[in-house]
């Protein structure tokens, strides 16, 4: 039986998609076995996320990760030692109990989160397995369907538009290398016929193109053109998907869409919504309303929730207590889980279960 006993933690900082600092961790097991993992941090995000730590200051903008790194070198080093790489909760309870706040503000989320996919990265080699067959088990047979951005708003694509990302989801798909092809499709069509009308500005911070339209609208109207462009059928083979991020341009209900110089009340956001939703092949729209506007999210849940996928993100973040009060109210009918958000993987598996355990 492989000893599965931490010997070494690393933290280091390394450099993300945006070009940003950020904590990559290495843990070493006894029986020489390693695992390695990166820190996300996302451009819009939820404040009731675990805390994303950074320096402040005039270091690459205040965005180094000093402070998290000695947290991992220093204090996290120390208190798992010794510790068992195959019990992923133990390590967990551990990495929870040490930082002692309910945000991971004191280590840093970044620190714990990379600790803590680190040690599963590391489990799983010592077991000579994939980490999603060590995560999943039996479970882990199949491959999620891939929402993939076309066209980037909002915290990715410097406000250019208000809605943050415009995605297709290959719906009709066979399999999921015919959901590539197909977006990749869509994607270069799209491109295609952004040149050609003068509306291509650059690509944004995910991959999307930075787009120039008169109105948020537009963008639905030019996704759908690049569907057909691409050969593929709107709503059968390939369908829309939105994060809309309401959060980022709104607040206790009132809500600034700065490209089309309007405010709209959360009646009237989710008015539009529902129209878009009538209107074109969306299947799936996140964080329709803000996080705070709970009240929002239950309306627009309750006109469309029966029809299409309604996901919480900045409302619930991963966290399983908001998961259930999510449920309880019936504000979203999905939640986005991302361990970062969460901070250990133990708490994003809470969330993850209460979930399914709801349907």
């Amino acid at each position: 039986m492989n000893d599965m006993s931490i010997m070494d933690v690393t933290g280091r900082r390394v450099w993300d998609s945006r070009g940003r600092p950020t904590v990559e961790v290495t843990v070493t097991l006894a029986d020489g076995a390693t695992g390695r993992a990166i820190a996300p941090a996302g451009a819009s995000m939820g404040s009731g996320e675990a805390v994303d730590l950074r320096d402040g200051g005039d270091s690459f903008g205040g965005y180094d990760v000093r402070r998290a790194l000695a947290a991992v070198n220093g204090e996290i080093d120390a208190a798992l030692e010794g510790a068992d790489a195959g019990d992923q909760d133990a390590v967990d309870a551990v990495l929870i109990a040490l930082d002692g706040t309910p945000n991971k503000s004191r280590l840093g989320g970044n620190a714990t989160v990379a600790t803590s996919m680190a040690v599963a990265h590391a489990a799983a080699a010592a077991d000579g397995v994939p980490l999603w067959r060590r995560l999943g088990g039996m479970r882990a047979h199949t491959l999620p369907l891939p929402e993939i951005q076309i066209f980037g708003g909002g915290a990715h694509a410097g406000r250019r538009v208000d809605v943050q990302d415009f995605m297709v989801i290959a719906t009709g798909a066979a399999d999921y290398e015919q959901t590539l092809d197909w977006t990749a499709r869509v994607y270069l069509a799209a491109g295609r016929l952004m040149a050609d009308q003068g509306k291509l500005q650059g690509v944004a911070d995910e991959g999307g193109f930075w787009p120039v339209f008169d109105n948020n609208e537009d963008a639905l109207d030019m996704l759908v053109r690049s569907i057909e462009a691409a050969g593929l059928t709107p709503g059968d083979e390939v369908s829309i998907s939105l994060d809309i991020a309401a959060s980022e341009f709104g607040k206790a209900g009132q809500y600034r869409l700065g490209l089309e110089d309007r405010s709209l009340d959360s009646d009237a956001l989710s008015e539009m919504l529902v129209g878009w939703v009538d209107r074109y092949p969306i299947v799936s729209v996140e964080d329709p309303l803000g996080e705070d506007d709970e009240a929002g999210l239950v309306a627009f849940t309750n006109a469309v929730g029966h029809r299409i996928q309604i996901i919480g993100d900045d409302y619930l973040v991963t966290n399983a207590d908001r998961v259930r009060r999510g449920i309880a109210q019936g504000a979203c009918n999905s939640v986005l889980v991302k361990p970062n958000q969460a901070g250990t993987m133990t708490e994003a598996k809470a969330a993850f279960d209460a979930a399914m355990g709801a349907g």
